[in-house]
């Protein structure tokens, strides 16, 4: 991990084993349409905007309670000129007891500042875990991707409409 790659941090009232359980169910905070499962390694998933993103991630780390690493393998993203920035890359969940809850620091090794995908995803991922996460943690409902979302729909909730270009 470096200091460019993008990270955010939430701490929550929960115990790191309830961090842990709520992290892998991606159904509740980041897509209804993923397909596989998460927690243990080996375990491989894909997620899907259809026409905008795509990737397959494999879990490589897992120990519950404290960090969980899901490797990115086959990525597409279609609103950038490199479709596969996302490609070997990693999305890493760490997972802290503080004195005021459990902290959790998502870090995804190689979406750097200077990667075309940055400001859109970043975006993405901030709004994913800070309010999305955090709200299935805190509330039990989280706002993941929707089974009835679209594309256009999604790229609107995290105020990137404006960010990304059609491809000719």
């Amino acid at each position: 991990m470096s200091d460019n790659d993008f990270t955010a941090t939430i701490t929550v009232d929960k115990t790191p084993d309830e961090a842990f359980a709520a992290i892998n169910n991606v159904w509740a905070w980041w897509s209804e349409t993923i397909e596989g499962s998460t927690g243990t390694v080996g375990d491989s998933y894909l997620f899907e905007v259809p026409g905008l993103h795509r990737c397959t991630m494999t879990t490589t780390t897992s120990i519950p309670g404290k960090r969980l690493v899901w490797h990115v393998t086959d990525s597409h993203l279609s609103f950038i000129a490199d479709t596969s920035e996302w490609e070997d890359t990693d999305v890493v969940f760490d997972i802290t007891e503080k004195a005021d809850g459990t902290e959790i620091r998502f870090t995804h090794v190689g979406l750097v500042p200077s990667g075309e995908c940055y400001e859109v995803c970043s975006n993405a991922w901030g709004a994913y875990i800070t309010s999305s996460l955090r709200g299935l943690l805190t509330t039990g409902e989280g706002d993941p991707f929707r089974r009835t979302s679209t594309g256009e729909s999604e790229l609107l909730k995290h105020g990137n409409a404006d960010l990304v270009k059609p491809r000719p």
